[in-house]
């Protein structure tokens, strides 16, 4: 069984309006979920209907975190006394033991059962929440950053894999896609959220966690089927060490770069020595990957051409979406706004994502996903380069924001999940959505430990900002020239016939 999760892949089914008899349901509990679960699945005792909005409130808690925590940057910043390089880290922090825990946690909910992990995750997370808004020092706040970003990594595939248990085959699809939406109702209330608890301060942020995840911990742990997988029991734990040795010392390389004097800080003691262990553990960890029995990269993917292609699509979208996160504190800093309507500044993004996303999967079987992807990277580009070389327009502001959501829709939606499932084959379908999941993660810490360094490295706050957008529009611009790389439709089609 693949380690790495995957994300949603919205199914459309003739068969949804089935109603298995009781027989039916009986045979498919023991068809799909082994013979050693304690609950039989029947009209009364069925637990699906009853877990999906547990599910639903643990994810929509986990993916609010990161919605709002942008908002939440310049007032920690100003609470600590702390720059932009280190206020990175309040998303670097999560990102990286997101990451982390990835594995860790879906072989934990194999080997302990789905209840106890998911339960056990969604505390965590609280507790960390309670870390964050009480913490004396800066350091102390990266600490619950961490504890937030393990128990997040298992928030999402845990409840991925009780769906796939609790579920009937005609009906795992839909239920994934209404989990996969909570992302977008997220972003949607995010923004809106913050502004408001913001004007009571930066810590209500995270304190509002704590009772939603005890009143989550408590029903779940109470209708959540106590489901355990049988199979291996190994646990790649080299590669997750040599995983985070390796991205944790390229990220803090990365972040402590001085772009006004990049030369000499590339031979500084807090740079290179850095990069260095990242690129010595790179082989390291491939080497690894090869001779692990269960890995958590099939390397063997990464033979085809379109896979890796939208695996560097995916890394770049990542590193946008880091972007994102410190689009208000270029809103304080270059229009004079409080923390408040700098978050509600961000709803033209925000819309734009939720709009454009569904278009996006609309549009897909007719033009194929080589047209969906090089738009959406052509927009990354244009709207990034437009923020950046007019920081302190708010129509520029505004106007490339709208830009960004629709490229990033592109990116993040429904293109390179069918890429990947057109290339791999049945058996590595799960494995390959996975790839995805973590070049996004990649990304995402790339992207936030850059944009602190290019942002820190700057001549005040807003020409460091711009500065950082229109490094990243930069990438974006190589990943538009990637995407005219990827098959045209008509190939597409005959492979994946």
């Amino acid at each position: 069984m693949p380690i790495l999760y995957a994300k949603p892949v919205y199914i459309r089914s003739k068969s949804l309006a089935l109603k298995p008899t009781l027989t039916e349901l009986s045979l498919l509990n023991l068809c799909f979920l082994g013979p050693n679960v304690s609950s039989i699945v029947t009209d009364q005792t069925n637990p699906a209907p009853r877990v999906l909005p547990i599910l639903f409130l643990g994810v929509l808690m986990a993916a609010l975190d990161i919605a709002i925590v942008g908002p939440a940057l310049p007032a920690i910043r100003e609470t600590f006394g702390v720059d932009e390089r280190s206020i990175a880290w309040v998303f670097n922090t999560f990102v990286l033991f997101n990451l982390v825990g990835l594995g860790l946690m879906a072989k934990l909910s194999d080997v302990l059962g789905r209840r106890l992990v998911y339960t056990v995750d969604v505390l965590l997370f609280g507790a960390g929440s309670l870390v964050v808004a009480l913490s004396p020092s800066f350091t102390v706040l990266l600490v619950g950053r961490a504890m937030q970003g393990i128990a997040a990594s298992g928030i999402f595939p845990v409840a991925s894999a009780v769906i796939g248990d609790t579920f009937a085959p005609e009906r795992r699809g839909r239920m994934l896609g209404v989990l996969g939406s909570v992302y977008g109702v997220a972003f949607i209330i995010g923004p809106m959220i913050g502004g408001i608890l913001l004007q009571f301060g930066w810590t209500w942020l995270f304190l509002i966690n704590i009772p939603l995840a005890l009143v989550i911990a408590l029903v779940g742990y109470r209708r959540l089927p106590a489901i355990r997988r049988p199979g291996s029991q190994q646990l790649d734990w080299s590669g997750i060490g040599l995983l985070s040795i390796m991205l944790g010392a390229l990220a803090y390389g990365i972040n402590q770069i001085d772009t006004t004097a990049f030369v000499e800080s590339m031979t500084s003691r807090a740079v290179w020595p850095f990069l260095l262990i990242s690129l010595f553990l790179l082989p390291v960890f491939i080497w690894n990957e090869r001779r692990a029995a269960d890995p958590l990269v099939r390397l063997s993917l990464f033979q085809n051409r379109q896979v890796v292609l939208a695996a560097l699509m995916a890394g770049g979208a990542g590193m946008t979406e880091a972007a994102f996160i410190f689009f208000t504190a270029l809103a304080i800093a270059a229009f004079g706004v409080s923390t408040s309507t700098a978050s509600f500044m961000l709803l033209p993004l925000v819309f734009a994502v939720a709009i454009g996303s569904p278009l996006a999967g609309y549009i897909l079987d007719r033009v194929g996903s080589r047209a969906i992807v090089l738009v959406g990277a052509a927009c990354l580009t244009i709207g990034l380069a437009i923020i950046g070389l007019f920081p302190a327009l708010k129509f520029a502001f505004y106007g490339g924001s709208i830009i960004i959501g629709f490229g990033l829709a592109a990116l993040l939606g429904s293109a390179l999940s069918y890429i990947l499932l057109n290339e791999a084959r049945a058996e590595e379908r799960t494995v390959a959505q996975g790839i995805s999941t973590l070049a996004i993660g990649v990304g995402q810490l790339m992207g936030g430990a850059l944009i602190g360094a290019v942002a820190a490295s700057g001549e005040g706050a807003v020409a460091g900002y711009a500065g950082a957008f229109l490094t990243i529009a930069a990438i974006a611009l190589v990943l538009t020239l990637l995407a005219l790389g990827l098959k045209k439709r008509a190939s597409e089609l005959q492979h994946g016939g």
